[in-house]
């Protein structure tokens, strides 16, 4: 079954960095555009960004343009989120979803927490 594995959150400082992983498996994972949303608290589901199958095209939201960097390994079947100059407002439960605009399959998040 389709099963997608954050990794990677945790505490850091505003302006500091952190780095998800998101494991994915059954499904042929180069197939298949990616995508990573947050949710803060009180807050609805904030599309993040998203890539092309192949890696060859990548789009951010404008909160996140600039500092963040969305990536992948095909030959690992691994999704990445590269965040610098993390800001508070950044702080929220970060999900990897199988599709792009169209998601069928959810990872369980992991939490990112930007605070000094």
């Amino acid at each position: 079954q389709v099963q997608l594995v954050e990794s990677g959150g945790g505490l850091a400082q505003p302006g500091g960095s952190l780095r998800l992983s998101c494991a994915a498996s059954g499904f042929t994972f180069s197939s298949y555009a990616m995508s990573w949303a947050r949710q803060a608290p009180g807050k609805g589901l904030e599309w993040v960004s998203g890539i092309y199958s192949d890696g060859s095209d990548t789009h951010y939201a404008d909160s996140v343009k600039g500092r963040f960097t969305i990536s992948r390994d095909n030959a690992k079947n691994t999704l990445y989120l590269q965040m610098n100059s993390l800001k508070p407002e950044d702080t929220a439960l970060y999900y990897c979803a199988k599709g792009w605009g169209d998601y069928d399959y959810w990872g369980q998040g992991i939490q990112v927490t930007v605070s000094s």
